[in-house]
C-alpha cells in the first residue's frame, strides 16, 4: 500500500523561461534562494507540484513568457489532470493566459503492463532502489504505444545508464528514450 501511494506522487525539476521546465521534487530553501526562478515560476511549479494525481507515470513541464502567458506541456495518463493542471495554473496571481498542451496518452492495458514492469525493474534495482524511497519518486515512466521515455534527474551518469539498461530489457518495450538528466542535488 504504501508503494502504491509513492506512485502516485510527482517529480519536479527547476524551472527556466527559456525552455520547458520539467518538475522535480521541490527545496522550499532552494527555492527561495535560486535567483534563476520567479516568482511566477516558483508558483506554477508549486501549483502542479500539489496536485493529487500527479505521478511517477505522468510528466508536467511548464514554460512562462513574458505577459503572464503559461504554456504547459508533458504527457499524462488521465484527462482529468490534464484539465487540473490547467485549472491550477489558471487561478495563480499573474497568470493571464495558459496554453494547455499536455498530451493524454491513450488507454491501453498493454502500455499499463509495460508501466508496471518498467516501474518494477527500476525502482527495485539494488542500485536505483534508493530513488524509491525518497517521497518522490524522480524517475518519470512515460509509455505511449509501447515506446517508454524515462524523464526526471537521478543523482549519477550511472543511476542514468542503469535506468535505461533497465528499462530496455522489459518484455514489450520497443524503444526507450532516455531524458533523464544528471543533477548533483
Amino acid at each position: 500500500m504504501f508503494r502504491a501511494s509513492i506512485v502516485l506522487m510527482g517529480v519536479l525539476a527547476f524551472a527556466t523561461t527559456a525552455a520547458p521546465a520539467a518538475l522535480a521534487a521541490p527545496a522550499a530553501a532552494q527555492d527561495r534562494d535560486d535567483p534563476r526562478l520567479t516568482r511566477l515560476e516558483r508558483e506554477v511549479r508549486h501549483q502542479l507540484w500539489l496536485l493529487p494525481y500527479y505521478g511517477v507515470f505522468d510528466n508536467l513541464a511548464f514554460k512562462v513568457e513574458p505577459g503572464g502567458k503559461v504554456t504547459l506541456l508533458g504527457q499524462v495518463r488521465k484527462p482529468t489532470l490534464k484539465s487540473d493542471a490547467e485549472r491550477a495554473v489558471k487561478e495563480i496571481e499573474g497568470v493571464d493566459t495558459v496554453d494547455n498542451q499536455i498530451e493524454v496518452l491513450p488507454l491501453s492495458p498493454n502500455d499499463d503492463r509495460i508501466r508496471l514492469r518498467v516501474y518494477r525493474t527500476i525502482y527495485r534495482n539494488s542500485g536505483l532502489e534508493r530513488y524509491a524511497i525518497q517521497a518522490v519518486p524522480p524517475i518519470h515512466i512515460i509509455v505511449k504505444n509501447g515506446n517508454v521515455t524515462l524523464e526526471g534527474a537521478v543523482g549519477s551518469e550511472m543511476d542514468k545508464t542503469l535506468a535505461n539498461i533497465k528499462a530496455r530489457g522489459v518484455p514489450g518495450v520497443f524503444k526507450v528514450t532516455n531524458n533523464l538528466k544528471v543533477s548533483s542535488t
